[in-house]
């Protein structure tokens, strides 16, 4: 009764499948039918079993319809693959004649009374067994065309079902060979007919993952698979070295103990080697990919697990190890090398694992070798190219690769058309297996990685560009005010001649010269340092500052004036950041303004902070070029005389201390600039007020 149930339950999740997983396919359809109706035939098996019931006419049908309905699914099968050397004619007889045999063997079956009566002058045997065997010989004889008239390259998604489909038929045969012989069947044959229906059960289920166009894609997990063999293996394996064990101890005398535990110690040592073995474990990998399904790779797992490695953080030089691993794993290599083009156009060793290399080696872009990828992007097997150098047309194949101990595969890294770099991948521990399939994954895996290391050279080369950026800003913020600087001392240089014996001017003049050496000799340090001066001092008193502009604007026209100060207010900034800002717009305001007119500018408190408005009478600028040019770097309406990029270093410096700056201009009318910057209250921190001020502005 067990076996038989088994079988039943074997055959039920296979319908199951079947069933939810159809696609339209008559093949499906006769081989659901198949699968359903040897469920129903193995559970009467079972019940019949189990109740010690005699042979009935149930049964005899239900074995009748299972093998009837094989055979159809066979013919089916034997007729949709048909290869066109048969003509149509014959295809229509055997179509017709097939069905009119079935019949009448059915009820020679179902009615071997009146069967033995009409054979009864001819032969006298048990009909019914004799029509068994005939089904079973039919059955084989079907197995046998199918596989040999399915074409070669084809016959691995048959020939589990033959060997499954087959083994039913072929154990009927023995089974009622037997019987024919002794007039009788074999209790303990027909017992363990249950169980052979069950074994066959899982090789039915693999021809259908491998043709889903009879039913859904059966797909099991790699892994899954994996790992189940391993514990179904070493779970056997233990079970067999137990049983040695055991009759160890039974021939070993007064040693017995001893032995059975050294050789059961021995036993566990070697299992856990096999388990933990590399190349063991890709050998079981690739054997199962070829036997046990349709394709050798599961592409979804194989696809996540590259993109998990190449997604890894890491330095640089890691980065480019993880591109290694990241291709090597899927042809179970242990490492390899990855060559990268240089901007002198020769291709170099940057980085290897597992794989000893000369970094001092260089391959030309010219050469035979990246000629060769670059061309035909192929995967060279440089075994296969000692073998047959031939199969890779004008191929010459370094002679450093030559002798590279282990090197096995060279992959190409393309980006579009352009070799960027190649892979050399180390000897794979699953032996030297490679095919098609092994060459599309890879040129597909060698274009990701093209992909990602000329993502990673446009990074490295994006922060050199940003550290030059930072470096040109800077540059042109200090040629800027060594502008001015010079400008300066340009006119104490002009006004010398004149006033040279004048005390107050060479008093003036050595003042110039020695604010605008201690302005220099900063600007200096602060290009030795690489970065603008960002420390921010507190305390910077906004009266004090105003002050010192207007002193070093009192001989430009028209002079500053200072208005409507109601107190002193406290920044934190950068002092001398911040005279040079406020110095350049009133600067500007004095050139944009006849000497007839003024320029002022105004302190007040707004909002719990500072705001300093600095307006003239000039000539003004239209809404346009306020909008589009006024704080665009490099933009400068003074011609060569200016360098367009004060009022942009205003607006920057003001952001940043968390400020903001408005200009209101109507040509020929005058100008307003308006910053606004946050004050510092009584214990030298930012108010509530001027958080508050900032976020109204902002």
């Amino acid at each position: 009764m067990v076996c038989y149930a088994a079988a039943a339950v074997a055959f039920l999740v296979l319908t199951l499948l079947l069933v939810v997983g159809w696609r339209g396919q008559r093949q499906g359809v006769f081989l659901a039918i198949a699968s359903m109706i040897s469920t129903v035939w193995a559970v009467t098996a079972a019940y019949h079993a189990a109740a010690d019931y005699p042979s009935s006419l149930m049964m005899s049908l239900l074995e009748v319809l299972r093998s009837s309905f094989w055979l159809l699914f066979l013919f089916v099968l034997v007729r949709s693959g048909h290869d066109g050397e048969v003509g149509p004619a014959k295809i229509r007889a055997v179509s017709l004649v097939m069905p009119l045999f079935c019949l009448l063997l059915v009820l020679v079956l179902l009615y071997p009374q009146m069967a033995r009566e009409l054979l009864q002058p001819l032969i006298d045997v048990n009909v019914s067994i004799v029509g068994q065997v005939i089904l079973a010989v039919i059955g084989l004889v079907l197995i046998e065309q199918l596989f040999r008239n399915t074409p070669k390259d084809q016959r691995w998604a048959v020939k589990f079902l033959c060997f499954g489909i087959g083994g039913l038929f072929a154990y009927d045969f023995v089974l009622y060979s037997d019987a024919l012989l002794v007039n009788v069947i074999d209790a303990d044959l027909w017992n363990a007919r249950g169980i052979v229906n069950a074994l066959v059960v899982p090789l039915i289920a693999i021809s259908v993952s491998r043709n889903p166009q009879w039913a859904v894609d059966i797909t099991v997990s790699r892994r899954l698979v994996f790992r189940s063999t391993v514990l179904f293996g070493a779970g056997l394996y233990l079970l067999v070295m137990a049983a040695g064990g055991y009759y160890i101890r039974f021939l070993g005398g007064s040693w017995g103990g001893v032995a059975q535990v050294a050789f059961l110690s021995g036993t566990v040592l070697v299992l856990l080697l096999f388990v933990f073995s590399g190349q063991l474990q890709a050998r079981l990998k690739v054997f199962l990919g070829k036997n046990f399904y349709s394709y050798k790779y599961d592409y979804r797992e194989q696809w996540q697990q590259f993109i998990r490695t190449l997604s890894m953080q890491g330095t640089d030089e890691e980065l480019r190890r993880k591109v290694i691993h990241a291709v090597a794993n899927i042809m179970e290599s242990p490492g390899g090398i990855l060559w990268q083009r240089q901007e002198a156009g020769h291709f170099v060793p940057v980085t290897a694992s597992n794989l000893k290399v000369d970094y001092n080696l260089s391959e030309s872009a010219d050469g035979s070798l990246a000629h060769f990828l670059e061309t035909w992007q192929w995967v060279v097997n440089v075994n296969e190219y000692a073998r047959d150098p031939g199969l890779y047309r004008d191929l010459d194949l370094p002679e450093w690769l030559q002798n590279l101990e282990d090197a096995w595969l060279v992959v190409p890294l393309m980006q579009q058309t352009q070799l960027v770099g190649f892979l050399v991948l180390a000897r794979s521990r699953a032996g030297d297996h490679f095919n098609w399939e092994d060459i599309d994954l890879l040129r597909v895996a060698g274009r990701q990685v093209a992909s990602y290391l000329a993502l990673l050279e446009a990074n490295r080369a994006l922060i050199d560009a940003r550290q030059f950026e930072a470096f040109n800003r800077l540059s042109a913020f200090v040629i800027h005010d060594i502008k001015n600087l010079a400008a300066q001392l340009t006119l104490v240089v002009s006004n010398a001649e004149k006033h040279k014996h004048n005390p107050q001017f060479m008093e003036d003049a050595i003042t110039t010269v020695a604010y605008s050496v201690e302005k220099m000799n900063r600007l200096l340090a602060q290009l030795r340092a690489g970065q603008a001066k960002t420390d921010v001092i507190s305390g910077v008193s906004l009266l004090a500052l105003l002050n010192e502009v207007k002193e070093l604007t009192q001989k430009r026209r028209p002079p500053l004036q200072i208005q409507h100060v109601e107190d002193d207010i406290v920044i934190r900034a950068d002092r001398d950041r911040a005279v040079a800002i406020i110095e350049h717009l009133v600067q500007n305001a004095q050139e944009s303004t006849p000497d007839d007119g003024w320029v002022k500018v105004t302190l007040t408190r707004s909002k719990g902070g500072a705001l300093i408005e600095i307006e003239d009478n000039g000539s003004g600028m239209d809404h346009q070029f306020v909008r589009e040019r006024l704080f665009r770097p490099f933009d400068s309406t003074k011609g060569s005389a200016g360098m367009g990029i004060g009022v942009y270093e205003s607006r920057e410096f003001v952001q940043k201390l968390g400020g903001k700056i408005e200009v209101n201009s109507t040509l020929d009318i005058g100008t307003k600039f308006s910053i606004w910057l946050p004050a510092v209250s009584a214990n030298g921190n930012e108010s509530r007020a001027d958080k508050e001020g900032v976020a109204a502005l902002l």
